[in-house]
């Protein structure tokens, strides 16, 4: 019996989302573990488990959760510093 490889190109990263806690949630992508805090990434408290861990590595360094319409590049998980959550939408008064 043969076993046939992975064709070329394809591509075999896989993101995975290992625990769940009060807090936030860890990432497992190509062997690093990262953690969302809530306090940082608030688009993900109110989610259901099978919401959060529903996440697709769409390209590299970029993941997607679908059903929230929610993405992230790897980078403002690993330097969330540099990614501040502040609007920049203008109010207008109405008059």
């Amino acid at each position: 019996m043969r076993c046939k490889s992975v064709p070329p190109g394809s591509g075999t990263s896989v993101v995975e989302v290992t625990n769940v806690s009060k807090h936030g949630f860890w990432l497992m992508l190509d062997g690093t573990e990262r953690f969302l805090a809530f306090e940082l990434f608030p688009w993900f408290r109110d989610a259901t488990i099978g919401q959060i861990t529903e996440v697709e590595l769409v390209a590299p360094g970029h993941l997607r959760w679908p059903s929230m319409d929610i993405d992230l590049a790897l980078d403002s998980i690993d330097r969330p510093d540099e990614y501040p959550l502040v609007s920049k939408a203008t109010t207008f008064a109405k008059g």
